[in-house]
């Protein structure tokens, strides 16, 4: 037996103590895919190799039953077994993919630790079920562990060459915001349930491993519909607000859209056309779960159809009114 070697410390390139909760692996899994995506470190390959490394982490130890597995095995690593000629007895346990089928696993048949650990807690490739003919059945490694799409498989299925593949997919503004669970249909009948990270822009590319063809990888390119009250600037969002002569001249509380839902603000008294006021925090999200603002642009409209007693009291109101902003033109 080849030495085990290749042991790779999940925890370790997550930054977590062992026994972090499933949350605060999440919120720093989220933390580091984004610090390392492809798309904000272009050419960088050593920040691509890390967000593979943290990609393959997270879809262990978000899993329960496989962070369990991947616990219990990943202590014999530096025993005997691993290291020497003399493999550890063979013990049985639940396959990742199939935890109903109990296999014999014996390490002293894999090259490296990664090849076992892979073998075990289903990493990489599918793993044989014997119920199902020798078929294998292959998951969407970026999934949530509650959106199972797993799709099987024939045996010996013709030889493809392994391809990358791309698919554009669009979505409304307020998905993009808040992220989640999308189901997707490709171009060869396949339908997947894809877990979105929350704040997508327009030209952000999510890499799915091993949905391409022949076990290539497939790239969703996002696209976000414009809105039509609501435009991006970085990670700030911009609105227009309509107010009443009235409301401009006397300011006061008026209602707000945002993405989160209305919200009162308070204009000042003597707010121009055209001003902006700021909402703090209820921008678009941006790294380190902090978020943008979202700047509120001010615009006075006038009714074109009022009743008699408003007539009435807009005329009074031209006799007695102080302000004359035409005075500077006239001199």
């Amino acid at each position: 037996m080849q030495n085990l070697q290749n042991f790779r410390d999940y925890y370790e390139i997550l930054g977590v103590q062992k026994d972090a909760s499933g949350e605060e692996i999440k919120k720093v899994y989220r933390r580091l895919a984004r610090q390392y995506h492809p798309d904000l470190n272009p050419g960088n390959k050593a920040a691509e190799e890390k967000f593979k490394d943290i990609g393959e982490a997270y879809e262990v130890l978000s899993d329960v039953a496989r962070r369990s597995q991947y616990d219990q095995f990943s202590r014999y690593w530096k025993q005997k077994g691993f290291t020497t000629n003399k493999a550890p007895k063979t013990k049985s346990w639940s396959g990742a993919s199939n935890r109903n089928n109990t296999q014999e696993v014996d390490p002293s048949q894999f090259s490296d630790f990664e090849s076992f650990i892979n073998q075990v807690v289903g990493v990489g490739g599918g793993r044989k079920d014997s119920r199902n003919g020798g078929s294998s059945t292959k998951t969407d490694p970026f999934r949530s562990p509650k959106s199972r799409v797993e799709y099987t498989v024939p045996k010996s299925p013709p030889r493809t060459p392994r391809r990358d593949i791309e698919a554009r997919l669009t979505l409304p503004l307020e998905k993009a915001y808040q992220g989640g669970n999308e189901r997707i249909r490709l171009e060869d009948g396949r339908s997947l349930e894809v877990t979105m990270p929350a704040g997508m822009v327009t030209g952000q590319i999510i890499r799915l491993r091993n949905q391409g063809i022949g076990g290539g990888d497939l790239y969703l390119k996002i696209t976000v519909e414009p809105h039509s009250l609501f435009k991006l600037d970085g990670f700030n969002i911009l609105c227009q607000v309509p107010v009443t002569p009235c409301e401009a001249v006397l300011g006061g509380q008026v209602e707000a859209p945002t993405l989160d839902g209305p919200v009162k603000m308070t204009i000042p008294p003597g707010v121009r056309s055209g001003q902006r006021l700021r909402l703090a925090n209820k921008g678009y999200p941006s790294e380190n779960d902090k978020r943008g603002d979202q700047l509120v642009e001010i615009q006075i409209l006038t009714p074109k159809n009022i009743s008699p007693e408003e007539q009435e009291l807009y005329e009074k109101l031209r006799e007695i009114e102080t302000f004359k902003p035409r005075t500077d033109l006239l001199r």
